[in-house]
């Protein structure tokens, strides 16, 4: 194995694949040899993504030459894609290791879908409280550049939510994505109870938004 200056190269690249450590001795390898190695088969079954620090993770493609000697081309993580049809099939980005977990884990089905620009966690069958005209919803989440040290901030439902006991619902407004109308809830965080880098991610967030919820009933 040789440097890009054409000298002997000794030790093997380190690698992380999801929470997998690997050791490689060529410089370059493909998507596909990526996901053998982590034993993701059948490949065609999964996507895989390169962690870009500071960003969000860039998707790669089973075929992609990717070169182990460029700075900052050591961590991986992997998807498995839904091989069904209808809902919950689109996974358009990725999200930090320990957020796809909790949404791979969690009840409801996901999408992350990616529009004009904007990504978006869309949780479906999300529970509602007693109360409201619905006892689940879909509800979404705006993904801005920066997170997880970027906070998530608001969330919006489909369809609208509404009070049983015909109280209108303060700090709302309509939000066209995906070919639907959504019901924005305009819910921020305060001084006294800031995003905390490192400890709040999307399902802290999604408690939040199920507090809202319980704490708008509670209102006269």
């Amino acid at each position: 194995m040789t440097n890009p200056d054409g000298e002997k190269q000794d030790k093997p690249f380190k690698i992380q694949i999801d929470k997998q450590h690997f050791d490689v001795q060529e410089p370059t390898i493909t998507g596909r040899a990526l996901l053998e190695l982590a034993g993701k088969t059948p490949v065609e079954q999964f996507a895989l993504y390169l962690k870009v620090h500071g960003g969000q993770p860039k998707r790669l493609q089973l075929n992609d030459v990717i070169d182990l000697r460029t700075p900052g081309t050591e961590k991986f993580l992997t998807l498995p894609l839904d091989q069904t049809e209808g809902l919950g099939t689109r996974r358009e980005f990725a999200l930090p290791a320990d957020d796809m977990q909790w949404l791979n884990a969690t009840g409801p089905q996901y999408e992350l879908v990616a529009e004009g620009g904007v990504l978006r966690v869309v949780l479906y069958d999300f529970p509602v409280p007693v109360g409201y005209n619905l006892s689940k919803v879909a509800v979404n989440v705006r993904i801005d550049s920066g997170y997880p040290d970027t906070q998530i901030d608001m969330a919006y439902f489909f369809p609208p939510l509404q009070r049983l006991d015909g109280r209108a619902i303060n700090a709302t407004a309509t939000d066209t994505f995906d070919g639907k109308t959504w019901q924005r809830w305009s819910r921020h965080r305060t001084g006294a109870n800031p995003w905390r880098p490192g400890v709040d991610n999307l399902s802290t967030h999604m408690t939040a938004v199920g507090e809202w919820l319980d704490r708008e009933l509670k209102k006269a």
